[in-house]
């Protein structure tokens, strides 16, 4: 069946992926950087409207949650490479003359002991300051983020950032929300998954949990097996075992308004090699509909590639080859575990989330999305 791309999925707060036409006005311009176990990230922005334009960007592997599992500490090395990257956004936010910013660090600096002196040398060395966000901020900003590609036939819906050190699910009901509201009742979370009695309707977070395995985690805790068939198998249950006390999962749910939304390099990933694309186009993933058979076929095919011709496979690459199979793997529990036979890929999610909880609280976004 060919996929297809929901109703809405263009509308707001789409990031439009194309530099403005004349130099932007540097007090219009807000920069969000998301530091991860595997990824640094920046996107710098300009509101345009009830949506953005994305005037600058960057990302680079940093790898630095890169032994993390055996030492519980940051290696000298991963954070040499972290700070090399970050010299390059502190360089690109310089040249911007960004004014107004939110740089945060996730799960790799939640657990490391030595994130603290780490978050210091930052600092010392690029004059950035980081800042480490609890897994509920994290989840809530990957949740904001996916709003526009919430069908208005949801009424159950499950958001899903598979990161590299960490996890985050997020299960909404909004059988109580009016159809149209939905996406907006969505961007209203902003404030926080309770947030205080409001005149709108609400999308009420039944629960959410934040596993402490991403595609790096979940990789080293089976670096040890040998056999890429056992090891996905291995990793996929391991996984599942880990949802056990999600509240959602104890009781069956229906199939009809039921909806998964996906975020992570691995849904964008998968989708692009379900596609065939030789090289990747955000406007064909973002908001494309994948079948369960379809995410089922891009995964056998992985296993049948081997790590080597991952590899060699232009859409996957030397860096991902491990991790995509991990991300896999969790993806598949998913699916497995789930009322569903369509997932939701978002190519968008905590930078997204981060530019538009700024753009709101300054409102200057238009028609008052949230």
């Amino acid at each position: 069946m060919a996929p297809r791309r929901p109703k809405g999925a263009g509308a707001f707060p789409k990031a439009v992926e194309s530099s403005a036409p004349i130099p932007p006005d540097p007090a219009e311009l807000y920069a969000a950087l998301d530091l991860g176990t595997n990824s640094c990230r920046m996107l710098i922005a300009q509101p345009k409207g009830n949506q953005f334009h994305v005037i600058d960007s960057f990302s680079k592997s940093v790898q630095l949650g890169q032994g993390l599992e055996q030492t519980g500490r940051l290696s000298r090395a991963s954070m040499a490479r972290t700070v090399q990257a970050l010299r390059i956004c502190q360089q690109k936010l310089k040249r911007h003359k960004v004014g107004r910013m939110r740089l945060v660090a996730t799960e790799a600096c939640r657990r490391a002991e030595n994130s603290a002196e780490f978050l210091n040398m930052i600092r010392r060395e690029t004059g950035l300051q980081l800042e480490i966000i609890q897994p509920e901020e994290e989840a809530r900003l990957a949740v904001i983020s996916c709003a526009p590609l919430v069908s208005t036939r949801t009424e159950q819906l499950l958001v899903v950032d598979i990161g590299g050190g960490s996890t985050e699910l997020v299960w909404i009901d909004l059988s109580s929300v009016p159809s149209r509201e939905r996406p907006r009742a969505i961007m209203r979370l902003h404030a926080g998954f309770h947030p205080p009695e409001s005149p709108f309707p609400s999308a009420k977070v039944v629960d959410w949990i934040s596993v402490p395995l991403g595609v790096a985690t979940l990789r080293d805790q089976f670096i040890d097996v040998e056999d890429d068939a056992a090891r996905f198998a291995l990793m996929s249950w391991f996984f599942e075992e880990n949802l056990a006390e999600f509240t959602p999962y104890k009781d069956e749910q229906a199939r009809e308004g039921f909806q998964i939304v996906g975020t992570s390099g691995t849904v964008t990933t998968v989708a692009a090699s379900h596609l065939g694309l030789k090289r990747y186009d955000r406007t064909k993933v973002d908001g494309l509909r994948m079948t369960s058979d379809q995410i089922d076929k891009v995964i056998r095919d992985y296993l049948s590639l081997g790590p080597t011709g991952r590899m060699n496979d232009p859409r996957i690459g030397q860096d991902r080859q491990a991790l995509i199979m991990s991300g896999a793997a969790i993806l598949q529990a998913l699916l497995r575990l789930w009322p569903t036979d369509r997932l939701s890929v978002a190519d968008r999610g905590l930078r997204e989330g981060l530019l538009y909880a700024q753009m709101s609280a300054d409102g200057v976004l238009e028609n008052g999305l949230f």
